[in-house]
């Protein structure tokens, strides 16, 4: 194993979660969860009779999405920073980075342009349209997020540490 691929593996800090474990992953099921849902919400909104409750909801998943991706970011940052640059991870880390940060922009904008609407009345089209540019940039995000742990086994265990958990015992 290089020795770029073992710092890769290994924690920058202990805020970042323990080897084998890092905490960035579990983050991001909070802005993604609160955007999709929000996104069921804003449909929804066009399809009921009185769609306040829908469009309120819709706007604190916004900010719940928001705020939950910027914690996420703290994290996602201090993997990066355990990358070696001028890597293929390194570039796709990069990469991965730069899309989450412009979907949270994107949800930002969208999050103020709610705001400044009457949330009484069904979510605007322009609206849902921004959440469904938002949620496939997210989804091209994850794409290569996944490509950073499961192809370059960034913060991933190695394999001598994995293959512990399919060492057979025998029971007495």
């Amino acid at each position: 194993m290089s020795d770029s691929l073992r710092q890769a593996k290994r924690p920058v800090s202990p805020l970042s979660g323990p080897y084998g474990h890092p905490l960035h992953p579990i983050l991001v099921t909070v802005p993604i969860g609160a955007w999709v849902t929000s996104l069921v919400f804003d449909l929804a909104s066009r399809l009921v009779h009185d769609p306040a409750f829908l469009t309120r909801g819709s706007i604190w998943l916004v900010a719940i999405g928001v705020v939950g991706a910027l914690a996420a970011a703290v994290f996602g940052f201090l993997d990066l920073l355990a990358i070696a640059p001028g890597t293929a991870a390194f570039r796709t880390a990069l990469l991965h980075m730069a899309l989450n940060l412009a979907v949270t922009a994107g949800y930002g904008a969208g999050w103020a342009w709610r705001a400044l609407s009457n949330h009484y009345d069904q979510v605007e089209a322009g609206q849902i349209v921004l959440s469904v540019v938002c949620l496939a940039l997210l989804g091209a995000s994850g794409y290569l997020g996944g490509m950073l742990a499961y192809r370059y086994g960034v913060r991933v265990a190695d394999e001598t540490t994995q293959a512990e958990g399919f060492a057979v015992t025998r029971r007495p």
